[in-house]
């Protein structure tokens, strides 16, 4: 699809969500009750310092490491083959990238094992979690070779831990968030008050995220961003997680354009072989634009697995420009909003965020996948089980 008819589906999405949005709103005169689910039973946690140890790794990603189209049960075909293939003036699916890693301690030196049963998360940062009340403090290292920082949502900041640089008239001790140097550590605070948690409205946990903010576009499409829960006062298992939660599920929506990594020139010479005007080719700019579910094509990634009966959230994040307005649509069972609203799919906008409950009572293998049918072709698709 061309730029021009890209926007133009993109604004023609968004106004119909926009008049959708009115007529819920205007449909609802009481918001629900703050506890529409009941809390699990479970001793009170009190206000804590969370430590992260957190760091921006580098590393070689493959969007489809299975090799064949998980979805179809097929090889790869032409249409497949335009973002997947590699070849002298393509990059193909593997690319040099930049992702958060959690690590055990203050040396770096140990990676923070992720459960087998989470693996679908794929290049997403490690989940972070905090109950209302409480400080999170983030030990961040560089082990890139490009400045990056770490941006929340939500959360309580100040100037020093920010991670956003801008003409915002501090001087340089409040700035060293900013862009973290290759190689150096930064801790980062932020505070959890009311405001940063659930609202009135909400279910017992909110979704935000974080992402390196020291150049956005590129650090974002180069792969550092990752999810954060924030669980009401009273309602949070020691590790922040919500009690009247069984699982929970993170993904991240985006068309992830390559074409402005910062590691775009080392993934021409490492991958491509950089023909003289490779970077000047249409179908070479399109080629490296990947329509990801955290990191996969076309079912390419580990899915999740759920049990029958289970209660489910489901944190969604929508990610990059004009282009990025998904559509997760799941096929076989329902889920609810916080709002009490029953659907099988919800839309999502760049920089937006979307939380669901499920629990799911259709055994058996179902697709997941946005809607937007020139998303569909290019790969954004995965499933998920029931059992």
């Amino acid at each position: 699809m061309s730029p021009r008819l890209r926007v133009a589906a993109a604004c023609a999405l968004a106004a119909a969500s926009a008049i959708a949005y009115v007529a819920v709103a205007s449909s609802s005169s009481q918001p629900p009750s703050a506890s529409a689910a009941t809390a699990t039973t479970a001793p009170a946690v009190p206000p804590m310092v969370r430590t992260y140890y957190v760091a921006a790794d580098s590393v070689d990603w493959n969007y489809a490491p299975l090799g064949y189209n998980a979805i179809s049960g097929s090889a790869f075909g032409d249409q497949e083959n335009v973002f997947v293939k590699h070849g002298p003036d393509r990059i193909g699916s593997t690319y040099r990238k930049s992702i958060y890693r959690e690590y055990t301690d203050a040396t770096f030196s140990t990676l923070k094992p992720r459960a087998a049963k989470d693996a679908y998360l794929g290049f997403l940062g490690p989940v972070i979690r905090a109950q209302v009340g409480d400080t999170l403090k983030v030990v961040f290292r560089n082990n890139t070779p490009f400045p990056a920082s770490m941006h929340p949502h939500n959360v309580l900041y100040d100037k020093k831990s920010e991670g956003a640089p801008y003409a915002d008239g501090t001087g340089p001790q409040s700035m060293l968030d900013d862009a973290v140097a290759p190689g150096a550590t930064y801790v980062y605070t932020w505070k959890v008050p009311e405001r940063a948690g659930p609202g009135p409205g909400d279910g017992s946990s909110v979704l935000s995220m974080y992402h390196s903010h020291s150049d956005e576009v590129g650090d974002t499409y180069g792969g550092l961003i990752g999810p954060m829960v924030i669980t009401r006062a009273g309602m949070a298992r020691a590790d922040g997680s919500p009690t009247d939660v069984d699982r929970e599920v993170f993904n991240l929506f985006e068309v992830a354009d390559e074409n402005q990594s910062p590691w775009l020139q080392y993934n021409i010479d490492h991958f491509a072989g950089d023909p003289p005007s490779v970077v000047q080719d249409d179908e070479f700019g399109e080629s490296n634009l990947m329509h990801e579910i955290n990191g996969y094509v076309y079912g390419n990634g580990p899915h999740v697995v759920l049990t029958a009966g289970q209660r489910v959230r489901w944190y969604l994040i929508g990610m990059g420009t004009e282009v990025d307005l998904h559509t997760p649509h799941w096929h076989g069972n329902t889920l609810t909003t916080p709002m009490g609203m029953r659907m099988d799919m919800t839309e999502l906008l760049p920089g937006t965020m979307q939380i669901l409950n499920m629990t799911p009572d259709n055994p058996g293998t179902w697709l997941y996948h946005c809607h937007v049918n020139d998303h569909i072709l290019a790969g954004m698709m995965t499933t998920y089980e029931v059992r």
